[in-house]
């Protein structure tokens, strides 16, 4: 039988939120198990509606996460639009990627 690719079935911050304050940490959720050694979580600030990859930061991934879980601590954040980038490698072998947008307003 075919298998899915890993899709994002919620998140912390949601994407499109808008925070008073941020998190203390990211998490995103996902329908099948992951390799979390072959996956990532970046943060970059957005700028001008754009948000460069040279402005991302490689986030670490936390200990003891569920393999159907990416999570890691955000550093403070200042208020402005951020956004989370995860990308997965699933045991299906394929690799997924998306954004998750979210606003911290202070």
């Amino acid at each position: 039988p075919a298998r899915a690719h890993a899709l994002v079935t919620g998140s912390t911050p949601a994407a499109h939120a808008r925070l008073r304050a941020a998190p203390g940490q990211a998490q995103v959720r996902f329908n099948s198990r992951v390799d979390l050694s072959r996956s990532q979580l970046l943060l970059a600030p957005v700028r001008d509606g754009a948000g460069g990859t040279a402005d991302e930061r490689a986030l670490e991934l936390l200990p003891g996460t569920p393999d159907t879980e990416l999570r890691a601590a955000l550093p403070p954040l200042a208020p402005g639009r951020w956004r989370l980038r995860w990308q997965v490698l699933a045991l299906d072998g394929h690799i997924t990627r998306g954004d998750i947008p979210f606003e911290v307003t202070g």
